[in-house]
């Protein structure tokens, strides 16, 4: 999850909350009423400015594969010989 996406889900997170809080709202399926119209205004409001969704940015590479390639590199630079001029 990208900075972008992270942004828009922890505003959708705490509008969503605030709206229960402030409309009293009680019970888990008004909860979750609550949180898709917040999440459904969040992705409409992203789309109206002229940026990209959540749901349509690009898949972060997981760190650990990005880890495992980094060591992979740093052994074959190791094990290749330089010649200093």
């Amino acid at each position: 999850m990208g900075s972008t996406e992270l942004a828009a889900n922890l505003f959708r997170a705490t509008q969503t909350e605030k709206k229960i809080q402030r409309d009293k709202i009680i019970g888990k399926a008004e909860a979750n009423k609550t949180h898709y119209d917040v999440g459904k205004k969040v992705r409409q409001t992203i789309q109206d400015i002229g940026g990209t969704p959540p749901e349509e940015l690009p898949v972060l590479e997981d760190v650990s594969k990005i880890q495992k390639a980094v060591k992979s590199i740093e052994k074959q630079l190791k094990k290749t010989p330089c010649s200093r001029t």
